[in-house]
C-alpha cells in the first residue's frame, strides 16, 4: 500500500489511517462544533459516515486516544471516546480503554509538524496488556503524531497490528 505525503518517509507504529470524510470547508465547522460546543449527536453521525466509507477493521478491540484532562473538563465530553463507543457498536469490537496520558500536552493547533510529533512523544502509556489488533480511534488526523504516540504505547503494550480511523483527515 502507498504511502501519502504526510506519512513518507516515517517510521510509524501503526500499520493504516483511513479517515471517512475530508477535513476541510463544512466538515471543519462540524467538527469544531462538536469539540468545542458539546453537540454529542455528531458522534452517531460522524460514526455513520465512517461505517458507510470503511469497511470494519480485522481487530480485536477498539480504543481511542484519552482525554487531556483540562481541555475534556472544559467541553464536557471527549469526542473521541464517544466516536469510538458508536463504531465498537456499530462494528460489534469491544470497547477498551487501553491507554492513558503521562502527562499533559501543548494544544496542537498552531503546532508544525515536528512539534507536534515532540510534543506527543511519550505522552500516552499502556496501563495493562493489550490484545494483538487494536482498532485506534480519534476525531481528526492532522499530521498523525498524536496517533503515531499512541500507537508506539500500544505496541510496548503488546498490541501487534493497530489500525487508525478518524472521522475525518487533514489533507496537504
Amino acid at each position: 500500500m502507498a504511502r501519502c505525503l504526510e506519512c513518507s518517509g516515517r517510521r510509524l507504529a501503526f500499520a493504516s489511517a483511513r479517515a471517512s470524510v475530508v477535513y476541510t470547508g463544512p466538515t471543519r465547522a462540524v467538527v469544531l462544533a462538536w469539540k468545542e460546543r458539546a453537540l454529542r449527536r455528531v458522534a452517531h453521525l460522524a460514526a455513520g459516515l465512517v461505517v458507510d466509507e470503511l469497511a470494519r477493521p480485522a481487530a480485536d478491540v477498539i480504543t481511542y486516544i484519552p482525554p487531556d484532562g483540562d481541555r475534556s473538563l472544559r467541553r464536557g465530553h471527549h469526542p473521541a471516546f464517544e466516536l469510538a463507543r458508536e463504531l465498537a457498536s456499530a462494528w460489534d469490537l469491544e470497547l477498551h480503554l487501553t491507554l492513558a496520558r503521562t502527562r499533559p500536552v501543548e494544544r496542537q493547533a498552531r503546532l508544525s509538524p515536528a512539534e507536534r510529533r515532540r510534543n506527543v512523544r511519550g505522552a500516552f502509556r499502556a496501563p495493562e496488556r493489550v490484545p494483538a489488533r487494536v482498532v485506534l480511534i480519534d476525531d481528526v488526523y492532522t499530521t498523525g503524531a498524536t496517533v503515531n504516540a499512541a500507537s508506539t504505547a500500544l505496541r510496548a503494550g503488546g498490541a501487534r497490528r493497530i489500525e487508525v480511523v478518524t472521522f475525518a483527515r487533514a489533507v496537504r
